[in-house]
């Protein structure tokens, strides 16, 4: 069903669009730096010689510490300027990246991906934050799909840049070159964005605690946590091998690997803005089925697939990234709605903590189910994580059209008392 949005929504003012980019390319920063991962998979457990349980375990650590990060700052994050915060956990983030482009060991790596967690898993939190204060609902999904414009544009820069260095330099420099990318953006940051307080005015709970617990106890919003660790957990779950399945089960060679990122990046970026589109123009919970009906498709036929052609593999992943990243951008707009204003804060940290727990049980356990029995032999039971994957999904679709159904009884009744208050008046 078409949605109608109102003129004067169509349009992003001068200073949204300035804002939409400095969100967009701190998200490319730090997706980056959780995406390099994957890529780098292969290189780091054939030069370490982990199994990958063992790279498994390097993934949640961040994804833990993420998760911990965010609950303790949940109760904190309506209190202060969301600027502040952002170059706060920001700068964090560029210290912990730093450490890892220093990493000479597992225990090093496995340390350095606990404190670039730490800070790292709280900036997205902020950032919706910031959108959903700056930004209606009815704008919100176009925002979301400029903002998952980040995860396109590291496939298509990011990750075959880091790719190309890793080749020549070691897989500790793309991390560098993370650093320097970061700082570069936390100067923008600190120097164009304007402070964002218009929460700071609305009145709330006295003590941080009691906001957090007030905050869990709704149920709305408990709902709303449910729908984002199960959308989280697919991609945690497939993604940290996606490298070593892509080299040992279909045959792609390391140099051909960024290639194969790159491609599947730039329909992330023809892609997510029509999405965003979309889930603006029509009912967000249409789009989100489409999108898992495809995804779910796809994976089945991409985690059976075996040596194959460059052209046939490069395309088979594209047409399962696009299901996987398509879901995300209408989801991401529905649950963003449901927090009150004097909410979003603490809505959003615990909301990306759940994100990242569950990220990190399912990196984990995915480490525990994939075997590899060499170095450089297949990938065995990659194609039970898809069917893992799809059975969520299926749970995730429910928990979604229930986000969508509480957003549009709320709307019809602030309408219906918005009317009431107009006819009194007159």
């Amino acid at each position: 069903m078409q949605q109608n949005i109102h003129p004067t929504l169509k349009k992003f003012t001068r200073y949204q669009v300035w804002v939409i980019f400095l969100l967009a390319i701190t998200q490319f920063t730090v997706t980056l730096d959780f995406m390099v991962m994957s890529p780098l998979g292969d290189m780091l457990m054939k030069s370490m010689n982990l199994k990958p349980i063992q790279f498994g375990y390097a993934v949640s650590s961040y994804a833990f510490s993420a998760g911990i990060s965010g609950l303790l700052t949940a109760g904190f994050a309506d209190r202060f300027d969301r600027k502040k915060l952002l170059l706060f956990f920001y700068l964090g983030f560029l210290i912990g990246t730093l450490c890892c482009g220093l990493t000479i060991n597992y225990s090093m790596l496995i340390a350095a991906r606990i404190i670039t967690g730490l800070f790292g898993g709280v900036i997205s939190s902020v950032s919706m934050a910031i959108v959903a204060d700056l930004f209606p609902l009815e704008q919100r999904g176009r925002v979301m799909g400029y903002m998952q414009m980040g995860f396109g544009t590291s496939q298509v820069l990011g990750i075959p840049i880091g790719l190309f260095i890793a080749n020549i330099w070691g897989w500790q420099s793309p991390f560098l070159m993370i650093v320097g990318l970061t700082s570069i953006v936390w100067v923008i940051i600190f120097t164009k964005m304007n402070p964002v307080t218009v929460h700071l005015q609305i009145k709330r709970e006295g003590n941080p605690l009691r906001h957090i617990f007030s905050t869990i106890q709704n149920r709305h919003y408990r709902i709303g946590f449910l729908t984002t660790a199960l959308l989280a957990v697919g991609g945690f779950m497939m993604m940290p091998w996606g490298s070593a399945f892509a080299i040992n089960n279909l045959g792609i060679t390391e140099q051909e690997l960024p290639f194969m990122f790159m491609i599947a990046g730039v329909s992330s970026l023809l892609l997510m803005p029509l999405i965003g589109k979309w889930s603006d123009k029509y009912d967000k919970f249409h789009i989100f089925l489409i999108a898992s009906l495809w995804m779910s498709l796809n994976v089945i036929i991409y985690t059976n697939l075996s040596s194959l052609s460059f052209f046939v593999a490069a395309v088979a992943n594209v047409l399962m990234m696009s299901g996987i990243i398509g879901r995300m951008t209408p989801a991401s707009a529905l649950v963003t709605e449901l927090p009150a204003p004097q909410d979003r804060g603490a809505f959003m940290s615990i909301n990306s903590s759940l994100r990242q727990f569950s990220g990190g049980i399912a990196a984990a356990l995915g480490g525990m189910i994939v075997v590899q029995k060499t170095k450089y032999s297949p990938l065995e039971h990659y194609n039970t994580l898809g069917y893992i994957l799809i059975g969520i999904t299926v749970i995730a679709v429910i928990m979604v059209y229930r986000v969508s159904q509480i957003i549009k009884k709320g709307r019809k009744e602030d309408a219906q008392i918005e009317q009431e208050v107009y006819l009194a008046l007159e």
